[in-house]
């Protein structure tokens, strides 16, 4: 019995350890690049714990199976501090680590990360908290508001004129089966909003997240990468809203900077090409 159990404790941490020096895979984002390696930063401090507590409960039912006359748990200090301060350490931990990545704009957003600079006015609606980028980066930055209504999405795609103002250039819509086209390799801003109630903006696969809500903007940034060419990711509403929740869905396609210029001087050819 004593050696399937070590022989169990053995094999499960050899499977932590290969788990943890396996090669990290090409990410299609900047944004999940981040997410996900702090997931897996917690989820080997879980499953640490998870061995430990479970190795506790083994041995505690295996040591007590045959005491027919158990007494209360005296008070133990030493046992309440040793948790306590175990307990503080794991929060810690899972502070620290989640820091860098909360605090980042393509996690935590560009409107709560960083000193916005507005853009005004906004792009087709008069909403505040519109974040654009910095004046000296607008040429670089790609621009595009996401409005959700129920049950779709509108995607205008912007430019800025010499005059400081945003013009739409191009929009594309979910209802119509067209898709929200990204150039990768290239800092992407979403303005994320709504016109009747609460939605939320979700792409799993490439880390993007982020409430649409009435009356205001929420701008997000993304950067994707080559590994994302020519490949579409699906799009879900993350608020319910409703009869038609489920049904408002989008997909997100990713080009490369030569194929975007492409789609926004002819939208209709390249779609019809995709």
């Amino acid at each position: 019995m004593k050696r399937t159990r070590v022989a169990g404790a053995v094999a499960t941490v050899l499977a932590l350890l290969a788990v943890a020096v396996g090669p990290a895979a090409a990410q299609p984002s900047e944004n999940i690049g981040i997410i996900n390696p702090l997931n897996l930063e917690l989820l080997y401090v879980a499953a640490i714990i998870a061995v430990v507590v479970e190795a506790i409960l083994i041995y505690t039912v295996v040591r007590y199976r045959n005491n027919d006359d158990p007494k209360p748990t005296q008070e133990n200090r030493r046992l309440e501090i040793t948790w306590t301060i175990t307990t503080a350490i794991v929060l810690l931990f899972v502070g620290v680590a989640a820091y860098a990545a909360l605090g980042s704009p393509l996690v935590g957003g560009v409107t709560a990360a960083q000193n916005p600079n507005a853009v005004e006015p906004a792009v087709t609606h008069d909403y505040p908290g519109a974040v654009g980028p910095p004046p000296e980066r607008q040429d670089e930055i790609v621009e595009i508001e996401v409005t959700a209504q129920k049950y779709y999405w509108t995607f205008n795609y912007t430019e800025t004129m010499e005059n400081g103002n945003v013009s739409t250039m191009v929009s594309t819509s979910s209802s119509s089966g067209e898709p929200l086209v990204l150039p990768a390799n290239t800092q992407v801003y979403l303005h994320v909003n709504s016109v009747d109630w609460l939605h939320a903006v979700h792409v799993p696969k490439l880390g993007l997240k982020q409430d649409a809500m009435p009356g205001k903007y929420n701008t997000i940034t993304t950067e994707l990468n080559d590994e994302a060419i020519g490949n579409s990711y699906q799009l879900y509403c993350a608020e319910y809203c409703g009869v038609g929740h489920s049904a408002m869905l989008g997909e997100v396609l990713v080009v490369s900077q030569e194929d975007y210029e492409e789609f926004t001087e002819n939208p209709d050819e390249f779609l019809a090409n995709q």
